[in-house]
């Protein structure tokens, strides 16, 4: 905490009760001054990838309630390519006032910084989070066409058909990506690797015939498994999703196996914590309503709505896990 000069001088005339008394008003009544007229201007919300996917799903649930709750428009920003790296990067270089903010996920925040090695941002330094909003289930996908209908079929059809099966992801250096690049290290398997610019794209060339196989996020697939347009294979992460309660793991059929995939929101580093606290205590209350939870739910996700303490923990935790398996898996950006 800093003092000004006038502070000190005070501090000997007066003693060091009242001394105190007066530094701590300076330091806290300007920023309970600013939290409350914060928002002051339109937010942007950055979502670091294409239209159609989880991250838009999540900004389209959070942004009308945002503003609804404060009276600023709240805009959708979206900020595809480099495997999230050129929208995270974005929020990371933004003024920290609170009227920029980030969708971040493991795959923008984590497992990129292993991929990319001049990565512009620090994901624990240039970032305040505000809250680890969802868990977003991954699954792998075929188009109806595709033979293989489970792990141990896809994993016996591969083998004989080595650097023949194309997979799409969700991007270079994502959690999907990742999933893929995991699954040929454990079951020894050569997939060739079609990455896109978000899981809405991805999508609609599955349903379309012009992939055969695809890593995604759940949300945006939901529908089309639904319809019979795709077929799930499997849930990537450690256990089954509760919408699609028959469809197994791969790690069922490889133990050991399991990619989860979590976002939230967060702020440029530096953000004060007054608007840290007042973003977050607005996004979790109506996160936790029982309508726009019953949403999130049934789009496939998990609600976590956690504190900013306990997202941080979690992006510390999960950089120090993906790091090394990264590197191990080699993948490299295009």
């Amino acid at each position: 905490m800093l003092f000004s000069a006038s502070l000190f001088k005070a501090g000997r005339s007066f003693g060091s009760r009242q001394f105190v008394i007066a530094a701590l008003a300076a330091a806290v009544f300007p920023a309970t001054a600013y939290t409350q007229t914060y928002p002051e201007k339109p937010i942007r919300l950055v979502v670091a990838a294409a239209p159609g996917g989880a991250s838009e799903l999540l900004a389209r649930t959070i942004g009308p309630r945002l503003s609804a709750a404060w009276g600023q428009p709240v805009v959708v920003d979206h900020r595809p390519g480099a495997g999230g790296t050129i929208g995270t990067n974005v929020v990371a270089k933004a003024r920290p006032d609170g009227h920029t903010l980030l969708i971040g996920s493991i795959g923008n925040l984590v497992i990129a910084s292993g991929v990319y090695p001049n990565i512009p941002y620090d994901a624990n330094r240039d970032f305040a989070p505000v809250t680890n909003l969802v868990n977003q289930p991954i699954v792998l996908v075929a188009h109806p066409s595709f033979e293989p209908n489970t792990v141990r079929e896809l994993i016996a059809y591969t083998r004989a058909r080595p650097g023949q099966v194309v997979y799409a992801s969700t991007g270079i250096g994502s959690a999907m990506h990742l999933g893929g690049e995991l699954l040929q290290k454990t079951a020894g398997l050569q997939l060739v690797h079609v990455p896109y610019k978000g899981g809405g794209p991805a999508v609609v060339d599955l349903v379309g015939g012009h992939v055969p196989l695809l890593f995604v996020g759940l949300a945006p697939a939901l529908p089309h498994i639904r319809s019979g347009r795709i077929k799930a294979i499997a849930a990537v992460g450690s256990r089954r999703a509760a919408v699609l309660p028959d469809t197994p793991t791969v790690g069922e059929a490889l133990p050991g196996y399991k990619v989860d995939y979590w976002s939230g929101v967060l702020a440029p580093g530096q953000t004060p914590t007054a608007i840290v606290s007042k973003l977050n205590g607005e996004i979790v209350r109506f996160v936790r309503t029982p309508d726009v939870r019953k949403r999130l739910e049934d789009a496939g996700f998990e609600v976590l709505a956690t504190t900013p303490q306990q997202f941080a923990g979690t992006i510390r935790e999960e950089l120090a896990r993906w790091g090394g398996i990264v590197r191990s898996a080699a993948i490299k950006p295009e």
